[in-house]
């Protein structure tokens, strides 16, 4: 279970660089009533991309649980890239939480498969019926600039995509199936999975 702990702020979205992009009328009194509508096209772009490559845009805070580790020594991540890992924990059936010292682990960056491995022979133990968390960065950077332009002119596209389809149900439809222009700019960026899932 992957949850996002810093949704994007409004002011985190390249609204004025989509708009501009979009060619819209600008020095009108109601220039700025679309603004809501236009984030909300930019978030959707956002998700759908990220969801096809396993990578986090703009830099916020996840906590991803799980049930077992993948590996004893090592657990591959589920966004690129990490940039810190900030809790480990480890959570017992009555919800009990334990917190693993960080000398017990470290992260191993990567642009495709980040992960965490054992400074020792062995991750900390998972309690039986319980679950492990960890909470970490993940992001190419804080601001949209951080971003690669190949990966900000993909979410640029798709969302003038949905923009101009809104009344056709683009929106709702959108995650089902990429402009080819889009994959084109994504596709050194998907992450190849190899061995069936087993361990990278």
């Amino acid at each position: 279970m992957l949850t996002e702990l810093d949704p994007l702020a409004d002011a985190a979205l390249p609204v004025a660089e989509f708009r501009d992009h979009l060619k819209l009328g600008t020095g009108f009194a109601d220039a700025d009533a679309q603004d809501g509508a236009l984030g909300a096209y930019l978030r959707a772009a956002l998700a759908a991309i990220e969801g096809r490559i396993g990578k986090a845009l703009i830099a916020r805070r996840f906590r991803w649980r799980i049930a077992a580790w993948r590996a004893p020594d090592a657990q591959p991540l589920p966004l690129a890239p990490v940039s810190e890992i900030l809790a480990l924990e480890t959570v017992d059936r009555d919800g009990t939480v334990v917190a693993v010292p960080p000398g017990r682990f470290v992260l191993v960056p990567d642009f495709q498969r980040p992960k965490i491995a054992a400074t020792g022979a062995a991750l900390p133990a998972i309690p039986t019926e319980g679950t492990a968390q960890i909470e970490f960065r993940a992001g190419f950077g804080a601001a949209w600039t951080d971003v690669p332009v190949d990966l900000r002119q993909a979410v640029l596209m798709l969302a003038a995509r949905y923009y101009e389809g809104r009344h056709e149900g683009a929106l709702q439809a959108g995650g089902t199936a990429l402009p080819f222009g889009v994959l084109a700019l994504i596709e050194r960026w998907r992450t190849v999975r190899v061995l069936g899932g087993g361990r990278t």
